[in-house]
């Protein structure tokens, strides 16, 4: 009766042991979302408003992307399609990593010169774009 007795209290008592070591973790993991769930969340818009296109456009202009001054300002409507912001955005950001391959590395951010990833970021955010 004392063996049965003091085996089910120390497995009590283990249990209790485990439970409350694993608990903090748990409830941190539980609080904390990942990094990849918050992005899995945010979604590009369909459209953008064609102020915002214009305002993105000349941004990268003025960077000294040529392909967003050989694109043709939107007119006409009130809303372009999401493509439109994305298209722009990433011919910007492949135009600017093919002009800042020869920059050392400690000059360069996502392999791009930091004003020109500052540029190409603005513009995104111009336009509420987070994957291009």
């Amino acid at each position: 009766m004392h063996r049965s007795l003091r085996n089910a209290f120390a497995t009590v008592l283990v249990t209790g042991a485990l439970t409350t070591a694993a608990a903090p973790a748990a409830v941190a993991a539980e609080q904390a979302p990942s990094a990849a769930g918050v992005q899995a969340e945010i979604r590009n818009p369909k459209t953008v408003k064609v102020a915002d296109y214009n305002q993105a456009r000349n941004a990268l202009i003025n960077a000294g992307s040529r392909t967003a001054a050989k694109s043709h300002p939107a007119h006409g409507t009130k809303d372009v399609p999401i493509s439109h912001g994305t298209s722009l955005l990433a011919e910007a950001r492949d135009e600017f990593r093919t002009a800042d391959r020869s920059l050392p590395a400690g000059q360069k951010k996502s392999d791009m010169s930091i004003p020109h990833y500052n540029a190409v970021h603005s513009a995104a955010r111009t336009m509420g774009i987070d994957r291009w």
